[in-house]
């Protein structure tokens, strides 16, 4: 394994790659009691459609989510109980672009990683098992369907995109789920369950060396796969709809605009431009910004409002929203408020602040396990090191900050999402 020290935050990381193709890397915390396995793979709610052994494939929508459910499921019972037996605290989650598997524990760390490394590693689904499943699915979807705040996110980005697989839920629908079956499932994890497509990042008082001698004992052996074709959709610069509206029980209408901003690049480049987006949605958005103190003022928004800048595998947006009395209003006032930054400029001591907090944030992350794992992971798939966030927050400057504003803060990739007090009965497109 490989051993690079960072200076500037103070970590020290060991890499290595196993012969087949799984990336490992390791943080030593050497005076902690817990430790946290996170074993990833890049595959999420977007690869509905992928190419396996020539053909062509198009996967129901929320497979990758029904698919992290049943991957617990074992011959001689369940992983979560068995994992849960030995003192650690076993969890998993399906985003739009990874699955991930993790622990933490204060003792029996090995055998816990060889039970996680395992179970993800080799599945067992029944035509029985996964029936069931779809049961206990569908009833998380009619609950989150039922929640507003769902409701005005994903239509926000069924607004937003024409036919990329960003607009899917990473959840499905009822009759989504109802066409998977085991067949299908054996074919998303031989797709994408693979060393090669994966990542295993570990967390605390361990040897390095020691975690790459287990994964390398309980892990499949063999070269690395290559990479599965994947087809997340066209897009062009525009939206699908400008607005999208409907009725639901809440006190105040609830909205989020979003700005289709520009398709994000691998490599470093992508971690550039997630610390240009947050530094724009901080200095634009943020509890501290003139936009934020008027708009409050005002009483057009209260302590709900809020953004962010996201990315996902061949798009990027920002959004903002919370509740409002007028969220036309509002949404107009973001955009004229961006117009006047990218006319007049930055307040040069506001800038600077919110660059301080910007980095500090970024810096305080890294006090948690958890979101050590992910960034480490997130930075490996997107092919950048996200430790070496300091040296990149360097680079960018005020110009970086007004051109994300000119160049995606406009009408033309504006779709607001509103959802108003009503009935039920009364929605809308």
């Amino acid at each position: 394994m490989n051993k690079t020290i960072y200076d500037r935050i103070g970590e020290t990381v060991w890499r290595g790659t196993l012969p087949n193709g799984l990336p490992i890397c390791v943080v030593p915390k050497e005076h902690h009691a817990k430790s946290y396995a996170f074993f990833a793979t890049r595959y999420g709610g977007m690869d509905t459609r992928f190419c396996l052994d020539g053909k062509w494939l198009d996967t129901p929508a929320g497979i990758a989510h029904y698919l992290e459910h049943k991957m617990f499921d074992t011959k001689e019972g369940n992983a979560l109980q068995e994992l849960a037996k030995n003192g650690a605290e076993p969890n998993a989650f399906t985003s739009n672009a990874i699955t991930a598997y993790y622990f933490d524990s204060t003792e029996h760390f090995e055998e816990n990683l060889r039970i996680l490394l395992s179970f993800v590693s080799v599945p067992y689904f029944t035509k029985e098992s996964v029936a069931k499943e779809q049961g206990i699915i569908g009833q998380e979807i009619r609950m989150i369907e039922d929640n507003p705040e769902w409701q005005v996110y994903t239509r926000m980005m069924k607004a937003l995109y024409k036919t990329s697989t960003a607009r899917t839920s990473v959840a499905g629908t009822v009759e989504s789920i109802s066409h998977i079956t085991a067949e299908t499932l054996y074919d998303c994890h031989k797709a994408f369950y693979t060393p090669s497509n994966m990542a295993l990042c570990v967390v605390g008082n361990v040897e390095p060396q020691r975690i790459m001698d287990i994964a390398y004992e309980v892990l499949p052996q063999g070269k690395p796969e290559p990479a599965v074709p994947r087809d997340y959709g066209t897009e062009d610069a525009g939206v699908a709809a400008a607005r999208t509206e409907r009725e639901m029980e809440v006190a105040m209408p609830m909205f989020l605009g979003g700005f289709k901003c520009t398709p994000p690049q691998e490599g470093e480049a992508s971690l550039r431009t997630q610390l240009v987006g947050d530094l724009a949605c901080d200095l634009l958005l943020g509890p501290s910004s003139p936009l934020y103190r008027r708009l409050y003022e005002q009483q057009l928004i209260n302590d709900s409002f809020g953004g962010a800048f996201e990315m996902m595998p061949g798009t990027a947006y920002l959004y903002a929203g919370g509740d409002s009395r007028d969220p036309e209003a509002v949404a107009q006032a973001v955009l004229e408020e961006s117009s006047r930054l990218v006319r007049e400029g930055l307040d040069q001591a506001y800038y600077q602040r919110l660059r301080r907090a910007s980095f500090g944030t970024t810096l305080r992350a890294l006090n948690s396990f958890e979101n050590i794992a992910l960034s480490l992971t997130e930075g490996q798939f997107r092919g950048f090191d996200a430790y070496r966030f300091p040296e990149v927050f360097d680079t960018v400057t005020e110009d970086d900050v007004l051109a994300f504003l000119r160049e995606n803060l406009t009408e033309e990739h504006c779709a607001l999402s509103v959802i108003r007090p009503g009935q039920e009965e009364g929605a809308q497109a």
